[in-house]
């Protein structure tokens, strides 16, 4: 039995420079908001992620969606920084009341993680979860009572 040294796998894209992906045929240049957009819909999708940002920034991205053809910042309340080969995420998050927070931030940091690397390439050695604040169903109700009587 005779060890070969030569291999036919396929060469692979590589991480350099500010989320470059470099092969023999040419360089794919990822910018931050990509990485930045794909962090904030990855944590979107985690069942008990009321909103992403702080209260400042939901209240202009609210404004924001009522103006015609403008739509709400998926990048809300995520900042990134895209080095060479990796990247970094930290995520502002408004959770519903009565999920365990820790079991959420798991699985929200697992899915922008297997996002962010799977669509990218980048390597992400970190994502901080920060809950801002805990929704409280009805609490979003601001109709003061004595409006509803009169009409």
């Amino acid at each position: 039995m005779t060890n070969s040294t030569a291999t036919t796998e396929p060469k692979t894209a590589v991480a350099t420079t500010n989320g470059n992906l470099v092969t023999e045929h040419g360089s794919t240049t990822i910018a931050d908001t990509v990485v930045q957009k794909i962090a904030g819909l990855a944590a979107r999708e985690i069942s008990g992620v009321h909103a992403l940002g702080t209260g400042t920034s939901r209240a202009f991205g609210a404004i924001r969606e009522r103006i015609p053809g403008a739509s709400a910042s998926a990048g809300q309340g995520v900042s990134v920084e895209v080095g060479e080969k990796q990247a970094a995420v930290d995520l502002q998050l408004l959770v519903e009341y009565g999920v365990p927070i820790a079991d959420l931030a798991r699985s929200v940091r697992r899915n922008v993680i297997t996002s962010i690397e799977r669509m990218t390439g980048l390597e992400v050695v970190e994502v901080n979860i920060t809950v801002v604040d805990v929704n409280i169903p009805g609490d979003d109700d601001t109709t003061p009572p004595e409006a509803a009587r009169v009409q």
